[in-house]
């Protein structure tokens, strides 16, 4: 009897064990848990954490509510000209808003990015490429190809699932058939090569631009410097001649001055002369200069006398010895 009672507790157990690990589930942080009961999806959603649910009769499905990338492998694109593409890659950047999680789950499952963005992609890339060339999405138009995928993508996610928002598309290059590729390579090159031309062109011309105006510079230099001295020689001559004109005119001054001291003097001479013009100082000159003569000789009358100058002594008129 103990033997099977130990069996049936051992059963107990293990079916309970069984039941806890199907009804204990772990939301990791950054996701959200939304629930089904008999296929019919449950209005309450939990958070992060561990969580009980009826075993067997409830199920659930972990979604990501932080930002995360969608990648969508060997997109095929057909362009205008027939050729057919295919993008290797393409990266799709977005987040899922909690509050928009029971919605977007109702309307298009837990797996909703398979119908919001991998179809959506592939749609609107190949609506892009079937009204271009493949020059265009090859080469010419292949930088706003992803910016023209998000906004497009956002466009019909603002109507169709408000809350999940696109944040960025990342679009590798395409590949093509191997004789185009190398057409395209031989053209790049020779792209290359007429702007390397270009540029060698433009770098010459910048030379001679430069020299150019060196040489102008070194010009307006000389002539400046040569103004310059004729100026500082225009100055030195300016400043000689007032030298010279100040030198004549203390020159003049000088002389003036001279001259009219010279003349000051004579003036005073004669006028000190003209006051010993008297009769008295006649007489007094007139036997100074008898007393200087060594001889002297006297007439019958001496008013008669007078003085040859050229025999040096005084003698008179009918004089006798």
């Amino acid at each position: 009897m103990m033997p099977h009672v130990g069996a049936v507790f051992a059963a107990i157990a293990g079916v309970t064990a069984v039941l806890l690990h199907s009804s204990i589930h772990k939301i990791e942080e950054g996701h959200l848990a939304v629930y089904y009961r008999g296929g019919a999806l449950l209005t309450s959603p939990n958070g992060p954490g561990y969580h009980i649910m009826l075993p067997f009769i409830t199920t659930y499905r972990s979604v990501q509510t932080t930002l995360q990338t969608d990648e969508i492998k060997n997109v095929p694109c057909g362009t205008s000209g027939g050729v057919m593409i295919y993008f290797d890659r393409i990266e799709v950047v977005n987040m899922l808003v909690s509050s928009a999680v029971v919605d977007i789950v109702r309307n298009y499952t837990a797996d909703y990015d398979k119908t919001l963005i991998f179809n959506k992609i592939h749609h609107e890339l190949n609506q892009f490429c079937s009204v271009h060339t493949l020059q265009e999405v090859y080469i010419e138009l292949f930088d706003i190809i992803d910016e023209n995928l998000k906004t497009a993508l956002q466009k019909d996610l603002n109507v169709m699932a408000p809350g999940l928002t696109i944040q960025a598309v990342r679009v590798t290059k395409p590949k093509i058939p191997e004789s185009i590729r190398r057409n395209f390579e031989l053209m790049e090159a020779e792209k290359t090569r007429l702007l390397i031309t270009a540029q060698t062109q433009k770098v010459v011309e910048k030379e001679a631009e430069t020299e150019r105006k060196k040489a102008i510079i070194e010009a307006q230099k000389v002539a400046q410097v040569a103004e310059i001295q004729f100026q500082q020689k225009v100055m030195e001559k300016e400043t000689e001649k007032r030298i010279s004109e100040i030198e004549d005119a203390a020159f003049l001054a000088r002389e003036k001055a001279k001259a009219d001291a010279e003349y000051y003097t004579a003036a005073k001479f004669a006028e000190a002369n003209q006051l010993k013009l008297t009769p008295e100082y006649l007489e007094l000159m007139k036997y100074q200069a008898i007393a200087t003569n060594s001889k002297i000789y006297f007439g019958q009358d001496i008013p008669n006398m007078f003085v040859d100058g050229n025999l040096g002594p005084l003698k008179a008129e009918n004089s006798h010895p």
